[in-house]
């Protein structure tokens, strides 16, 4: 397969012909060889050559020829183990909005789905609006309607956020915070209204970090130094369960897992502790099989360590308005708190992955049914928000204070 893939760079034009753009190449190809078939392979190298030659002449602000972006874009979705017809419309997402690509041409070369998905990526023309936040209100409207009919425009667009948040660095100042600021403001909600942790969490430690650059970099220097310390609890911790589960013939995956700099800031802010205060920085968390195993691990914990009153979380009876499903119980365990979280494999994969990991239980004979109950807002911001010819800025506000806030207000 090595020379199927190096077939296709031998097809660049030449000014993408470099080592930054090969090593992406070769990265998503080793991703997605995991999960596709050759043929699949060949059609999304045809994807990749198509993007090289339409941004040829354009570069990033960095300097660097743009298909790395598209490249980029396509492996992190490539890491969710999403389907040909996403992974081609992230190598394609911005052909229609930069180059002069048309959507005939897309669509004769990549069939209807793939030109329905990158239409719906496809910012809206330089139409006549009175503000900035108008725009941005109109081009979410956009994505959120045909985010309703098919899930996968979202996903492209928060790899699409992620890939740009990474490369921030290079931007003017004034860029950087309003990026930032949408940012934190709506694409984190959004991939955790879709249960996708793991693009949350770099979304939210991003945007902190060019929104409060002092108290990221304070927070950040301080958990460095607090580590060793958490480091050597959570590691007894981990060797104590894993020989008690072992005893009891519990098969298990146990790990330690550090929280993410801005959930450590959040939790300062509600709880009004300082960083000295907080104590639960780094969590166990333990992989089971099925449900009534999750339980049983509980009552092994708490048999090992005195849990702390009120700190208890049943996720899997209640799951999460996102479908989250966890057990979280914090310990006092050798004289500081640990938090524990416990759950089951296909728990963890949808508490990663959220509503991305639906397409690999789909190829695996999943039901579509669960999808479909877990898009029910979606259809309701659109029905509850204000409709065509209405105030996009209205659909806006809407949408930070009802749709993707994380609180109701009663």
């Amino acid at each position: 397969m090595a020379h199927l893939r190096d077939s296709f760079l031998e097809q660049l034009p030449e000014q993408c012909r470099v080592e930054s753009v090969r090593a992406a190449w070769r990265e998503l190809w080793a991703k997605a060889l995991t999960f596709l078939s050759s043929s699949q392979m060949h059609r999304l190298g045809k994807a990749f050559v198509f993007a090289a030659r339409a941004h040829a002449d354009q570069k990033r602000v960095a300097g660097d020829p743009y298909v790395i972006h598209t490249l980029s874009t396509a492996s992190i979705l490539a890491d969710m183990q999403l389907d040909l017809a996403t992974l081609t419309a992230a190598l394609l997402h911005d052909v229609l909005e930069d180059t002069p690509t048309s959507p005939e041409e897309l669509s004769a070369a990549f069939g209807e789905d793939v030109l329905t998905l990158v239409g719906g990526v496809t910012k809206l023309g330089k139409l006549p609006f009175m503000s900035v936040e108008g725009y941005q209100a109109e081009n979410l409207r956009k994505m959120f309607i045909v985010m309703a009919r098919d899930i996968r425009v979202v996903l492209i667009k928060l790899a699409d956020r992620l890939h740009n948040m990474r490369t921030l660095g290079a931007l003017r100042r004034d860029k950087q915070e309003r990026i930032a600021k949408e940012t934190l403001e709506i694409f984190a909600p959004l991939a955790h209204r879709l249960g996708i942790y793991q693009i949350k969490r770099d979304l939210e430690d991003l945007s902190f970090r060019y929104l409060q650059p002092e108290v990221y970099s304070e927070i950040r220097r301080k958990t460095k130094k607090k580590l060793p310390q958490m480091e050597e609890i959570i590691r007894k911790g981990i060797e104590t369960l894993e020989s008690r589960l072992a005893k009891e013939g519990i098969p298990c995956k146990i790990k330690g897992r550090a929280k993410h700099y801005y959930s450590i800031y959040e939790k300062m802010q509600r709880k009004k502790l300082s960083m000295d205060e907080l104590y639960d920085i780094l969590a166990i968390r333990v992989l089971v099989e099925d449900v009534s195993t999750c339980y049983a691990v509980l009552g092994i914990v708490h048999s090992l360590w005195v849990p702390i009153p009120g700190q208890f979380d049943d996720y899997i009876a209640t799951p999460k308005s996102n479908m989250y499903q966890s057990l979280h119980t914090t310990v006092m365990a050798f004289g500081a708190p640990m938090e524990v979280q416990i759950r089951t494999q296909e728990m963890n994969r949808l508490a990663e992955y959220g509503i991305a990991a639906h397409w690999l239980y789909k190829s695996k004979g999943g039901s579509a049914d669960s999808l479909d109950a877990r898009l029910m807002w979606v259809r309701q911001a659109l029905e509850g928000g204000p409709g065509e010819g209405h105030d996009p800025e209205e659909f806006l506000e809407l949408l930070k204070s009802d749709v993707l806030t994380s609180e109701v207000y009663v």
